[in-house]
């Protein structure tokens, strides 16, 4: 430093001693600095403070010299405890030079500048509020400082900042959320107390209302909530849970919509305590938002379906999984049913699709190992309108829910649990949205058929119950289900063929092969008959299904659709098969099904009389059919009382080939005319 520099108003002792390396004389120093600039405030006379504080900062806290920097320091303190309650006017100044001395690479200079700066601050108290973002964002850096006396120093400055904004109510919480926003995503773990610690501050003051800025924080304190440290950790829940506490007391001015998509984000994480809060969050969500969640609902089941298969070491959030999943289905009444088309208002309200913006996000992010059938999510996504206005009616996407339950179907990894809830929401939305579910039947039904060889049980009868659903509601009785591929019957396993609604004939001629419709009754549909097409296709293909599976799926669904209208389409069916042997098979096993079980006592009452003309139609198209096997056609026969036509019939067999097979289903008759449905 010059010393023949004219440092007026400073003396050249003060000049001196603020430049020497010993603490007690520049502190000497500054007591002269106070006491001179007292007299200046007693003059009122704003020039030669100015002069002063410009002086201290530009000459020595800002100059070259560390001792120098050091006698800045003190004496920018010293100028605000002399200027009391007028320091105000001269905070800028005197808080930039400590600031920028926040960065030397010097400790004791930084602990000198943390001293200062809480002189300035103590004088001021709420006079430094407009410089606050400047001040949290020093403070936030030195947080996480190395050396330990500046830490406990930036401490005791950070504990007279939360007390200033606490007694105040002058506080500018809009300007501090961008830097805190920014702040939150710190990866060190004393930057992350240091904010969690700020907000619970501003949580606990009543007059600042920081639930409204919530979902620009959300993502940041759940990336928190995974910090290695047990007591950040712990800090982020109660943070966390003081939130969710004030949602449930004020849900009407919570923006929920705003947040579906960060916590969609954080339930499929693989860090517990992350996931079991998101998932907690969600049910709560869903419980108190109602009907505004529906547009995530795609996001939300790509979170919580995978959580519904975890095992007992996960049981909480699994369980908490399942209340979100039970409260997401309730939403979807048969209101979503109707069309969408008058609503364009709706669209430009909000967010368009949710569900559509999501789904096309599949498989990019970290919710699933593969990233297959993950549905993952930005979180810069948000909705314009806040979710307690009510205004906007909401509109259930089922574009982005099917796509999501149909890759959870196919996923062949998946849990059993998951695949019964896939099952049970393709169920629901069947019979809550049936004229928009049947657009997506195409692409479901293909998958719905391949999980009829899944190792459950269980997951085999909601499949069932979803096919039989299909198969006989109303709204699948439409000419307009989708295009005609050929009227082959024997087309592969993903190609489904419509039939013609119309009346069916016994005898179909070969033009209409494929295209009949089995006999109808008021409760199929034009998918009826090309569910049986396509079952006895799979049974074709997949002769171990047929063993293990056919006759507990056939029963099956005799209990829940038309069992006469199942073995009238069947035979229908059967007759046309060019497989002989299976063909020989499949009426084998129809037959044992009809003559042993129990679903079918009414049809086998029907077949014994045939006092009606529909059974006798019945009967004729079952005997077309079942002459396939020769032994069947006589149990038919027996079953009903055509006991002269049976005669001729065993007469007959002693000009067939006797091979072990044929012998083999000889015995079964025998067996079967001794068992008590025959007696």
């Amino acid at each position: 430093m010059n010393p023949e520099k004219d440092f007026a108003p400073l003396t050249p002792n003060i000049v001196r001693a603020l430049n020497d390396k010993l603490y007690e004389k520049r502190k000497v120093a500054a007591l002269e600095i106070e006491k001179l600039v007292r007299e200046f405030v007693a003059q009122n006379n704003t020039v030669q403070i100015k002069h002063v504080i410009q002086t201290l900062s530009q000459e020595f806290a800002l100059s070259q010299h560390p001792h120098s920097r050091k006698g800045g320091l003190i004496g920018l303190a010293a100028c605000s405890i002399a200027l009391g309650k007028d320091s105000g006017l001269y905070l800028k100044e005197l808080i930039e030079p400590v600031l920028a001395c926040f960065n030397d690479a010097d400790s004791r200079l930084r602990y000198y500048a943390c001293e200062a700066l809480y002189n300035i601050v103590k004088v001021a108290r709420g006079a430094v509020l407009p410089h606050f973002n400047v001040l949290f964002d020093g403070l936030s850096k030195l947080a996480a400082d190395p050396d330990p006396n500046v830490k406990s120093g930036s401490e005791l400055l950070d504990r007279l900042l939360k007390d200033i904004v606490t007694e105040s109510n002058k506080f500018d919480l809009v300007g501090f959320i961008p830097l805190l926003r920014e702040r939150i995503y710190s990866n060190n773990q004393y930057a992350r107390q240091f904010i969690i610690s700020w907000i619970l501050v501003l949580e606990s003051v009543p007059d600042i209302n920081l639930l409204d800025y919530l979902p620009e924080i959300l993502d940041g304190l759940f990336q928190i909530l995974g910090d290695n440290g047990k007591e950040i950790r712990k800090m982020c829940e109660v943070v966390l849970g003081e939130f969710l506490k004030e949602i449930k007391k004020n849900p009407s001015s919570v923006k929920f919509a705003e947040m579906a998509n960060i916590l969609v984000i954080h339930c499929q994480t693989t860090d517990d305590l992350i996931q079991l809060t998101a998932m907690c969050w969600m049910r709560e969500f869903i419980q108190l938002a109602g009907r505004v969640m529906l547009p995530y609902s795609s996001g939300i089941l790509t979170a919580v379906l995978p959580c519904l298969a975890y095992d007992d070491r996960k049981k909480s959030i699994k369980e908490v999984a399942n209340v979100c999943n039970q409260s997401l289905m309730k939403l979807v009444t048969p209101e979503d049913d109707e069309p969408d088309e008058p609503k364009p208002v709706v669209q430009r309200h909000a967010d368009p699709n949710p569900d559509d913006s999501l789904a096309k996000q599949e498989g990019t992010g970290s919710g699933g190992p593969d990233g297959a059938c993950d549905s993952s999510f930005g979180s810069g996504v948000s909705v314009s309108s806040p979710a307690g206005t009510g205004r906007a009616p909401v509109t259930l996407h089922l574009d982005g829910i099917v796509q999501v339950l149909n890759c959870h179907l196919s996923d062949m990894t998946i849990g059993m649990m998951t695949r019964i809830a896939v099952l049970k929401w393709l169920y629901h939305l069947y019979i809550k949205t049936p004229r928009k579910m049947f657009r997506h039947t195409d692409s479901l039904f293909p998958i719905l058929l391949q999980t009829l060889s899944d190792e459950s049980d269980e997951v085999i009868l909601k499949d069932l119950e979803v096919l039989a659903e299909i198969a006989s509601s109303p709204a699948g009785q439409t000419d307009d289900l989708g295009p005609l591929d050929g009227p082959d019957l024997r087309v592969s396993h993903s190609e489904l063929q419509v039939p013609t609604p119309g009346r069916a004939s016994l005898l179909p001629t070969p033009s209409t092969k494929g295209l009949e419709c089995s006999p109808s009754t008021p409760t199929m549909n034009s998918y009826f008959y090309k569910f049986m097409i396509n079952l006895l296709k799979r049974f074709s293909s997949e002769r171990r299904l047929l063993e293990v599976r056919g006759a507990f799926i056939i029963r099956q669904l005799c209990l829940l659709l038309n069992a006469e209208n199942i073995f009238h389409s069947m035979a229908d069916i059967l007759l046309r098969e060019e497989d002989l042997k299976f063909a020989s098979t499949m009426v084998h096993t129809l037959n044992t099904i009809l003559l042993t079980s129990t679903e079918l006592f009414q049809l086998r009452n029907q077949l014994k009389d045939l006092k009606t003309l529909e059974s006798q139609n019945l009967f004729c198209c079952l005997y077309r059919s079942w002459c396939h096997n020769p032994v069947t056609t006589v149990s038919l026969c027996f079953l009903t009382q055509n006991y002269r036509h049976a005669y001729d019939l065993i007469q007959k067999f002693g000009d067939l080939e006797v091979t072990v097979d044929f012998l083999t289903e000889v015995d079964k008759l025998v067996q079967l005319i001794e068992c008590p449905i025959f007696t």
